[in-house]
């Protein structure tokens, strides 16, 4: 593997659906159908898929034989749902924010994207956001994008984007011509930033594209700002993760099942282990976060 390139995720990587583990899938799912606007796909056996254009974004499993996450352990910090126009997110926002009052925690303009979040019924964390055109992203000499947190207001986001609609258009959370939305990125909490490096940057493949010293990590594939996030802001010193509900898993998903080759025989290359069924990989991060690589 002298070739850089194939020290790299490839650059058309992008993120798939998250798995979330729930003790009550019927209120979780209300959340993310008639709050979020994502559309359930299928329900059976305590299994549920939501999604987009029959994409799906998040599945949803009942497990009430486990409990919630104890305090500052490693996980999920937000799924990152991505809106491909400010209308659309405005929708969500307004929909999520009048249905499920006391869900919503905060906004922020990061100068590359537009972002409105909210906790799940369940404490999970979850991003709705809009990009700005990638033109608009300013790049360091050092390859790290340029990112910020800046109070957005929410209202008048809404009454920016939505001036002109109805308010039966905004609560039934549907335009013509409606675009599919996708997960952009997921976050993590874990246990200390240099592991999170060497395991996501030196051992994946994937790109620094800012870093917060011990802090906060961000890392992509492709030049994006940012596919997989992870922070310690609430879980320095985590361990292992034991069995809970919250994050079951999350997909990384790659071009050709060349990539997918040249990645097992990277990880394998570390001593990681790394599952193969002949359609995906299976990998644990330092924190026993569960990684599905497909095509």
């Amino acid at each position: 593997m002298d070739d850089k390139s194939e020290l790299l995720m490839p650059a058309a990587t992008h993120m798939g659906a998250v798995t979330l583990y729930v003790a009550d899938l019927d209120k979780v799912m209300d959340f993310y159908h008639r709050g979020v606007g994502l559309e359930v796909l299928w329900q059976e056996n305590g299994r549920a898929a939501l999604g987009r254009d029959n994409e799906v974004l998040l599945y949803l499993e009942e497990r009430p034989a486990l409990s919630k996450a104890e305090m500052g352990s490693a996980g999920l910090y937000h799924t990152a749902i991505l809106f491909k126009t400010k209308p659309e997110l405005a929708i969500a926002l307004y929909s999520t924010a009048t249905k499920f009052p006391g869900s919503y925690t905060g906004s922020a303009d990061h100068l590359v994207s537009n972002a409105f979040y909210f906790n799940d019924p369940e404490g999970n964390g979850v991003e709705l956001y809009w990009d700005r055109p990638r033109d608009q992203w300013d790049w360091s000499p050092n390859g790290e994008v340029k990112m910020a947190t800046i109070w957005l207001d929410p209202n008048r986001f809404i009454e920016q984007n939505l001036g002109e609609a109805t308010d039966e258009e905004i609560t039934a959370g549907v335009f013509k011509d409606i675009q599919p939305a996708n997960v952009g990125h997921v976050h993590l909490q874990v246990g200390n930033i240099p592991q999170a490096r060497d395991f996501y940057v030196s051992k994946m493949g994937f790109d620094v594209t800012a870093a917060m010293g011990n802090q906060a990590l961000f890392t992509s594939a492709g030049g994006y700002h940012h596919h997989i996030g992870m922070n310690t802001w609430n879980s320095s010193g985590a361990g292992m993760r034991s069995p809970a509900l919250g994050l079951g898993q999350m997909a990384i998903v790659v071009p050709t099942a060349e990539d997918l080759a040249i990645i097992e025989s990277r990880l394998k290359s570390h001593d990681i282990a790394v599952a193969n069924d002949g359609k995906e990989l299976e990998v644990r991060d330092p924190w026993g976060n569960l990684i599905k690589i497909s095509l």
